[in-house]
């Protein structure tokens, strides 16, 4: 992984043209963010077959057009939200308080007390989380996952550690760190939505379909004590809105399979508000029950 402070990264050449670029105003960001997920979804065939597959297995009900509104969505956002990384990253830190609103349960957030927060990736995350961070003198953690592209891993790691230094762990670090940051305090953003694979899961219901789904969020709020609740970001007209829930009532149950459900039903509800910014270019169902065929098997 390439150091922030080496010098000869190709890094620091280009903050001058990022900030540069950060001065412009919000309508040119989502113009071109739109325009960059609009030619990914004319030429990115693969992801556009496992967002359609996605939202296939979960929305069944749905009309064929209304889910190709969703992907089209999908594409734009995941394009609005890459770009707008320039201001939330290189702009005027005033820009994430104008331009990022807080609703819900700050107050919890607030407290500084130990709590773990519920993160599911829906594309304005970034956004909450450097509003989050800049507006909330707190100690921070959250898991990182390295990029392959040294430089761009250097600047992803320099955005999200942009405001009041955050910990960034990496996946391969595992836990401990995480239960030693709770018992230190912090407030843990987790995001297990993803299909991580078969160690460590469970497999339940996610928009009725079996989903390999990380226990991860329930054993640390067992081992720690620290309560559980959720913050999604929004992207809106005049930038994002980050929604803070209440404690999630009677969680963790002391059954892994029941939390993990549990985990997925507040998803569900959360995503059926805004479906068209959630992360479905990521291959939710890859990992199957014994017996079950892969969904994004296109022969």
């Amino acid at each position: 992984m390439a150091s922030l402070s080496n010098t000869s990264s190709p890094l620091p050449a280009r903050h001058t043209i990022l900030r540069c670029l950060a001065k412009l105003p919000l309508p040119v960001f989502r113009a071109a963010g739109a325009l960059f997920g609009l030619v990914l979804l004319a030429f990115a065939a693969k992801r556009r077959g496992v967002v359609r597959r996605n939202l296939e297995l979960c929305f069944p009900e749905a009309s064929p057009a209304q889910r190709g509104l969703w992907m089209r969505e999908v594409f734009v956002h995941f394009g609005q939200t890459f770009v707008d990384r320039v201001w939330l990253w290189q702009g005027d830190p005033a820009l994430v308080e104008r331009r990022v609103e807080l609703a819900g349960r700050i107050d919890l957030l607030e407290a500084g007390s130990p709590v773990i927060c519920f993160v599911p990736h829906f594309y304005g995350m970034d956004a909450g989380w450097s509003r989050l961070t800049r507006s909330i003198a707190r100690s921070w953690w959250t898991f990182y996952s390295p990029q392959n592209s040294p430089a761009m891993d250097a600047w992803i790691r320099e955005g999200r550690q942009r405001h009041g230094q955050p910990r960034l762990v990496s996946r391969y670090e595992g836990v401990r760190p995480l239960i030693k940051g709770l018992r230190e305090g912090a407030a843990l953003c987790l995001l297990p939505d993803m299909d991580l694979g078969e160690r460590d899961s469970v497999f339940v219901s996610f928009f009725g379909n079996q989903a390999a789904t990380v226990t991860s969020l329930s054993r640390l709020a067992k081992a720690t004590g620290a309560p559980v609740l959720s913050w999604t970001c929004r992207v809106v007209p005049g930038g994002y809105r980050v929604e803070v829930s209440d404690v999630w009532s009677g969680y963790p149950s002391g059954d892994d399979q029941a939390d993990a459900r549990g985990m997925n039903e507040r998803l569900e509800h959360d995503i059926r508000a805004m479906p068209g910014q959630y992360h479905w270019l990521h291959r939710r169902f890859k990992t199957r029950p014994p017996g079950q065929p892969d969904p994004y098997d296109d022969r």
